[in-house]
């Protein structure tokens, strides 16, 4: 049988993730924690955990000093290059910003800017506003870099950001329960508690997102019981990632369901780690091995399969396998190797909200960091309040609540959405402020279309570098169809771009697809399916590109047509001629001019690219300012000619430099 790396890890009185680094050093080939090597490796590693294997290696000084040597040789070149580096403007401004702001800001003709607007077929005039992504183009096309303005909001949260990294302690995971209706997700966290929540929910089913703090001998645990998946990808919509763990429930009676698979893609969207619960091994009928064989087939293969997640059975009815489960989740926690700061102002997420009677406007939040107390300034969302009262999910009143810990809070001025960020500020005048501010930049935002993921956008976003995937989110009308277009779309992959299938499934495009498409920046592409009501006017409102196709090499073109436009084309540079500087002329308003002369081939006003070469080294690449026949500009200079070479942000050329100037060419790539 051999032993676990986490029960060697606690023999030696060390992290499960140190230990596997160490086992890697050793070249012992282990997946994770919970992975088992025989007792002769085991017997080995303790061998090499003993002090007389931790005797320090003497080096001779010689070997310390060569090796000192070459780094200082390595940190002389590196500050050389540097040097000679040009710098870089950074343009700091408001989004959205105007095409006349934008100009003088840049100090460049607006008729000059729009011009380039028209090249990216943006139609726009000087009162145009531009988005962040517009902005951040349009300044590399004149070689700078856009950086958005803080607002007061954002600059809080950056000193709460910064300051999170300070005096950091464990933290609580917060682990989210998801799966198939009626699998006993509830049931299964009701015993974790020793309580009744079932009971409490109309027909045992969950009706509301809840969060519970769990206390262990090992440690805590907070667990959010949500009423499915769209709720926990309405929330990661909204930019709240609060979940660090999830347990997919799976009934061991019923297997894999449409709705388990769904929870279990908006998992993998989220990019946390999974631990698969098999519930109900009590029930007559109950196949753990038919569960594990479905969960391989969806890429979750069990760790004893050789795989990566852990498949751990229980019975919420019998409180069988609980305890595995618990420690499972622990272990997870460690290795995650959650931190957060408990002295700092209180940041955190809203994951519930209502109106009560008694109270006014509550919300249910989860602190990430810091501390919540009574009298407590905050913001969230485009609400201010202050904290009148805190009651955690027992019922009880508290005066604080601490990192990963969840309350229910009154003090609102209106009721927050879930997902909204909350975060404690020192001062009302401040929280104020900052909801005005917000209130305007709402009332500006909503004056610009909506702008998300379509095919027509995608050429454009890749040419900044921002897109090397295509995210999908499919539904067809039957599993055949399903399968092929999957098959299909699949094959397009290339090493340089591949296609991601977010979520698949048979039927009608819900609400949750478009949910998950604005999580996700995800395209939803429908075969003989059509678009429910609900999710059709989302999808509307938030700029969701939903495309519906009866034949399936319409919807395999188009998505091959958009995949080539978001590879990079290949460069290919053509030489066209060499100068060589004689002297260097400096000229009021313009900056240093080279007088050179053509030594080979010929210099060529729009040559894209040149290159100043001193020595045998590459000191500058960019584009080419002006180029001069005595006073007069000229397109071209022949070989054996003089001219005067102006170069653009590069003022430190030199007599002797040689200067080429190449065509460059951007030859589109096909799959």
């Amino acid at each position: 049988m051999g032993v676990r790396v986490y029960e060697l890890a606690k023999e030696f009185g060390i992290s499960s993730k140190e230990l596997v680094l160490k086992l890697k050093q050793l070249h012992v080939t282990v997946k994770g924690h919970m992975s088992a090597i025989d007792d002769d490796t085991a017997e080995l590693v303790r061998h090499e955990f003993t002090p007389s294997h931790t005797k320090k290696v003497k080096v001779p000084k010689e070997e310390v000093k060569k090796v000192v040597k070459k780094e200082l040789e390595k940190e002389i070149k590196e500050i050389k290059k540097e040097e000679i580096k040009p710098e870089i403007r950074i343009i700091v401004g408001k989004v959205p910003m105007s095409v006349k702001e934008l100009s003088a800001k840049m100090q460049i003709n607006p008729a000059e800017i729009i011009k380039k607007l028209i090249n990216l077929k943006i139609m726009a005039t000087v009162n145009q506003s531009l988005d962040k992504d517009v902005l951040e183009i349009i300044c590399l096309e004149f070689g700078c870099n856009f950086e958005k303005e803080l607002n007061a909001e954002e600059k809080l949260l950056v000193k709460h950001i910064h300051s999170d990294d300070k005096a950091r302690h464990p933290r609580p995971a917060v682990v989210t329960l998801m799966g198939h209706v009626d699998h006993g997700k509830t049931s299964l966290l009701d015993v974790i508690r020793k309580s009744n929540l079932t009971n409490k929910e109309s027909g045992g089913i969950t009706q509301h997102i809840g969060a519970y703090e769990v206390m262990l001998e090992k440690g805590s645990i907070t667990f959010l019981d949500t009423p499915g998946h769209q709720a926990f990808t309405a929330m990661r919509a909204r930019g709240a990632n609060i979940t660090d763990i999830v347990i997919i429930v799976v009934a061991a009676d019923d297997g894999i369901m449409p709705q388990t698979i769904e929870a279990i893609n908006h998992a993998k969207a989220a990019q946390v780690p999974i631990i698969v619960a098999i519930n109900k091994m009590d029930v007559r009928g109950a196949d753990i091995d038919n569960v594990k064989r479905q969960l391989a087939e969806i890429g979750l293969t069990p760790e004893e399969w050789g795989g990566k997640t852990m498949a751990i059975p229980v019975s919420a009815k019998e409180g069988t396998g609980i305890d595995h489960l618990l420690d499972m989740i622990i272990l997870e926690s460690e290795m995650l190797e959650l931190k957060a700061n408990e002295d700092d102002l209180a940041r955190g997420a809203i994951i519930e909200s209502k109106l009560s009677k008694g109270s006014g406007p509550t919300a249910t939040i989860l602190v990430q960091n810091g501390t919540l107390r009574i009298g407590d300034i905050f913001v969230c969302g485009n609400t201010f309040g202050k904290v009148r009262s805190m009651v955690n999910d027992a019922g009880q009143r508290v005066e604080q609540a601490g990192p990963s810990v969840p309350v229910e809070i009154s003090g609102l001025s209106q009721v927050p959405q879930v997902g909204d960020e909350f975060f404690a500020v020192e001062d009302e005048r401040k929280a104020k402020e900052i909801c005005i501010n917000k209130h305007e930049a709402l009332r500006r935002e909503r004056l610009m279309p909506a702008q998300r993921a379509t095919l027509e956008q995608i050429f454009e976003q890749s040419q900044s570098g921002k897109i090397k995937e295509l995210c999908l989110i499919i539904k067809a009308d039957v599993q055949g169809s399903l399968e092929a277009l999957i098959t299909s779309l699949q094959d397009l992959s290339t090493d340089d771009i591949r296609v991601r299938i977010i979520h698949s499934q048979v039927g009608n495009i819900n609400e949750s697809d478009v949910m998950l498409a604005i999580a996700s920046k995800a395209i939803i592409l429908g075969f003989h399916v059509g678009v429910e009501l609900n999710a059709n006017e989302t999808a509307e409102k938030k700029g969701v590109d939903i495309r519906l196709y009866r034949i399936i090499y319409e919807a395999i073109n188009e998505v091959r047509l958009s995949m080539e436009g978001l590879l990079d084309p290949t460069i290919r540079e053509t030489f066209l001629g060499r100068a060589k500087v004689l002297q260097i002329f400096k000229v009021s308003k313009v900056g240093k001019i080279a007088g050179s002369t053509v030594v080979k081939g010929k210099f060529v006003r729009n040559a894209e690219l040149v290159r100043v070469f001193r020595g045998e080294q590459c000191v500058f690449e960019g584009k080419l300012d002006s180029l001069k026949r005595y006073k007069d500009d000229v397109k071209e200079v022949g070989e054996g000619l003089e001219c005067g070479i102006g170069i653009d942000k590069f003022s430190s050329i030199e007599s002797d430099d040689m200067i080429e100037c190449y065509r460059v060419e951007k030859i589109a790539r096909k799959l």
